[in-house]
């Protein structure tokens, strides 16, 4: 069975090791998001490709589900004394050597599809990981300007939103600066084109897969796969699961419940949907709206628990194809 998932970071990641779990024989293509990307300190970090390779590599710190387990700080702490910053985004030494390998190959030249294809030949991760594409793409966030005059807005980068500022002020706008000229990494259309599956995991659907979506035939080559595309809310009880999903779905007009989600993936996008039991009432909304729609716990305690909700959603395809 060949699936393709559109993974972002941390719950993409774990969603991704409970489906090896549930199929081991598969063969898993992973787009990754890119538009959380960012340059710091000369280096390109990607967040979400690589939190998916140490996941999924044996090397993540489970207790946060980003960064290098055992990790230490002693360049950032250094780097602090010379009043080097941006403080609030902590790369740990482990970490640094991953941004200095990658940003030395695309240097030389290489691109990100095989700069990454490279790191994982290290870390094994059991799947095919391939950026979105190999251009550059950096989501933005529209805000209030606190130093500018009343009701003038400021763009500020996702992470700086996000890890600085924790989502505390109003997103007016998500912008995927560069969406628009790039073009998808070379095998992910192919990829898409001979899945027997496609997976959209409980990753956030505006700044992750929204931004996957966003580049140039990607959304195209998803709507018209012949194979079943199968969505997992990443919304139960009316809030994210993890992180602040709600934040930037407020920013493009969308509810924070299981079934506004499955609207705004839409039926001409997604063919089945799955909602956690507490949503169980959402089950006939998301019908109407043209799309299958079953009630399954979807909470990823433990691996058994992401394991079961892999098969459920191949099982949801399943019904789809027939």
């Amino acid at each position: 069975m060949r699936i393709v998932v559109l993974a972002g970071g941390i719950g993409g990641a774990r969603f991704l090791r409970g489906l090896k779990s549930a199929v081991p024989d598969a063969e898993i293509t992973v787009i990754g998001n890119t538009g959380d990307d960012i340059h710091l300190f000369g280096l390109k970090v990607c967040p979400d490709l690589d939190t998916v390779m140490y996941t999924l590599g044996g090397g993540i710190h489970e207790d946060q589900g980003w960064g290098r387990a055992g990790e230490t700080f002693a360049v950032k702490e250094e780097l602090a004394a010379y009043g080097v910053g941006p403080e609030w985004f902590g790369l740990g030494d482990r970490d640094f050597a991953t941004h200095i390998v990658r940003t030395q190959m695309i240097g030389a030249g290489y691109p990100l599809s095989a700069v990454t294809e490279a790191l994982c030949a290290r870390w094994q991760p059991g799947v095919r990981l391939l950026p979105m594409s190999d251009d550059r793409v950096e989501t933005h966030v529209l805000i209030d300007d606190p130093e500018g005059a009343e009701g003038t807005r400021k763009a500020v980068h996702f992470q700086e939103y996000w890890v600085r500022l924790r989502a505390s002020v109003p997103a007016h706008a998500i912008v995927p600066v560069g969406a628009d000229q790039a073009k998808p990494a070379p095998g992910v259309l192919e990829a898409i084109a001979a899945a027997d599956v496609v997976l959209f995991p409980p990753s956030n659907p505006v700044v992750s897969v929204g931004t996957i979506l966003g580049v140039p035939g990607i959304r195209e080559a998803v709507a018209g796969s012949s194979a079943p595309v199968i969505g997992l809310s990443p919304i139960v009880g009316g809030a994210p699961v993890r992180g602040m999903a709600d934040k930037v779905l407020e920013a493009v007009g969308v509810e924070a419940t299981a079934a506004a989600v499955a609207r705004h993936y839409g039926s001409g996008l997604i063919d089945g949907w799955l909602v956690d039991s507490v949503d169980a009432d959402a089950v006939d909304e998301v019908e109407a709206a043209g799309i299958r729609c079953r009630a399954v716990p979807l909470m990823m305690t433990d691996l058994e628990a992401t394991a079961a909700m892999a098969r459920e959603a191949l099982a949801l395809a399943e019904e789809v194809r027939a």
